[in-house]
């Protein structure tokens, strides 16, 4: 099975349209405004509007209320959820969309133990403790403490960029990759040239292991 890919923390429509073109399966829009990627409404509307079908648009949020997830769910058509605070497992269920939760990655966590904690997860996405900007910090974690037996699908993060991708999804095989800064020419700007090295770095990953 092939490796998925998102492109996270897209501000501009072009650069949704340029992840599209390049292959991948999902983008990201940050609902968080610590984040240097963060989006307004407008912008959401702006980017899912370009989006072609068949791709998903995740929305990130971090420790949001029920009320204001469910107004950008008014205003935004979101196919997946994504959760980076300490959001429970019912709070992330109660939307009626499937959902993803991300763990921070340090020497206390225990995979085993969060990976229970959200029995409804549609996977766990693993990305590089970042206590101020819950991801998107360029940063990878070190992979071989991700054990391969998890009963979640593993989305991996932190770092990823075309250099090391390939080395990535050969040692941890997830399901899927999540890069933001790894594609960038600036905060929130996508670069074509770097979304169009990364794919090819996952392709090239994918033919090696047989996928």
């Amino acid at each position: 099975m092939r490796t998925r890919v998102k492109i996270c923390g897209i501000t501009r429509a072009e650069d949704a349209c340029s992840a599209v073109e390049h292959g991948a399966d999902a983008i990201g829009l940050v609902f968080f405004e610590g984040s240097p990627r963060h989006v307004t409404l407008e912008q959401a509307e702006r980017i899912t509007a370009a989006v072609a079908p068949f791709v998903t648009v995740v929305g990130l949020f971090v420790d949001a209320s029920p009320s204001e997830i469910r107004h950008v769910l008014e205003n935004v058509p979101l196919g997946l959820l994504q959760f980076h605070g300490h959001e429970a497992n019912d709070h992330c269920n109660r939307y009626g969309l499937p959902f993803i939760k991300s763990i921070a990655m340090r020497p206390s966590t225990d995979l085993r133990e969060q990976v229970q904690a959200y029995p409804d997860a549609g996977g766990i996405l693993l990305d590089t403790w970042q206590p101020q900007t819950h991801g998107g910090g360029g940063r990878a974690f070190d992979w071989a403490e991700v054990p391969r037996d998890l009963t979640l699908p593993v989305i991996l993060a932190g770092g990823l960029t075309a250099a090391n991708i390939a080395t990535a999804i050969r040692q941890v095989r997830p399901y899927a990759v999540d890069v933001s800064s790894g594609v960038e020419s600036g905060k929130g700007i996508k670069s074509a040239e770097k979304i169009s090295a990364f794919m090819k770095g996952v392709r090239s990953s994918d033919a090696d292991t047989g996928d």
